[in-house]
């Protein structure tokens, strides 16, 4: 059987800043002897992640001696490297790509954050190296067939010049086993682990986390709301339906945050989270 991992040609690996796309690049480094000539990891920053994440993207390259290229999303379609000690941690790039769609907000039917923030500011730094096409690893697991399924569908979502891979899912990695590595690894990432899943990862209360979840995540620190209330309100003078929330279907964040210390059990605790590119 040939192994998943194995690198041959110009290749990025997709660092979300979680534990799986992490154990992700731990085997491709295993498997290739270090990082191959012609691949990069890279890891886009929305400004919206919790520092937790940010440390450990840090931790990353200083403990496996790896180089990590941050980037950020920026107004008119452009990026910028950043690094630890630059990255934003206010939603900077998030509302940049906000005000590039008029004030319009990503919502269940215009997902376009991930998209615009993570796959295709990889994309455009890519081709600014002078690269033409490549494969692109990302973090998906065995146990997550229908993320899996959609890029075993369409190889190629954003671009031609992409063939995406998910050797995760080829040598059968479970969340268990991502879990498993890590707690025997002298650093990890200092956020819960809750049945495989990091319910504090990615953009701290991104639209597509159950509501319960996102409830949750307030009550234990209401700032994190602040931010998020603010860009409805802002939306709200300026768009209509989907675009003037990011969800229409629940509660907002302002409301949300208005009785996140009364109700805990308003929402469906069993509902699951919506998959996007932005992964573990």
């Amino acid at each position: 059987m040939l192994d998943p991992f194995k690198i041959d040609g110009n290749t990025c690996i997709s660092l979300s800043g979680g534990r799986t796309s992490a154990y992700l690049l731990h085997r491709a480094l295993q498997s290739n002897g270090g990082l191959p000539d012609g691949t990069l990891v890279l890891f886009c920053n929305t400004g919206k992640e919790e520092e937790a994440t940010l440390r450990f993207v840090r931790d990353i390259a200083e403990h496996w001696q790896v180089p990590v290229t941050w980037l950020e999303y920026r107004l008119g379609g452009s990026f910028q490297v950043v690094d630890f000690d630059t990255a934003s941690r206010s939603g900077e790039p998030y509302e940049q790509v906000i005000q590039q769609r008029n004030g319009v907000l990503p919502n269940l039917r215009a997902r376009y954050c991930s998209s615009e923030m993570k796959t295709r500011t990889m994309h455009r730094y890519l081709r600014s190296l002078g690269w033409t096409d490549w494969e692109t690893m990302i973090g998906i697991r065995a146990d997550e067939p229908r993320r899996a399924a959609k890029f075993r569908f369409n190889p190629h979502p954003e671009t031609k010049a992409e063939y995406v891979r998910v050797p995760l899912v080829d040598a059968f990695v479970s969340a268990r086993d991502v879990g498993e590595f890590w707690q025997a690894q002298p650093f990890d990432l200092a956020l819960p682990n809750i049945k495989g899943k990091t319910m504090h990862g990615n953009c701290d209360l991104c639209f597509l986390k159950p509501a319960a979840q996102v409830l949750s995540l307030i009550q234990e620190k209401p700032e994190r709301a602040v931010w998020w209330a603010e860009q409805e309100q802002k939306a709200e003078g300026v768009a209509h339906g989907d675009g003037a929330r990011f969800r229409n279907d629940r509660a907002s964040y302002a409301q949300m945050a208005a009785f996140a210390d009364q109700q805990t059990d308003m929402f469906d605790q069993d509902e699951e989270a919506i998959a996007c590119f932005c992964g573990d």
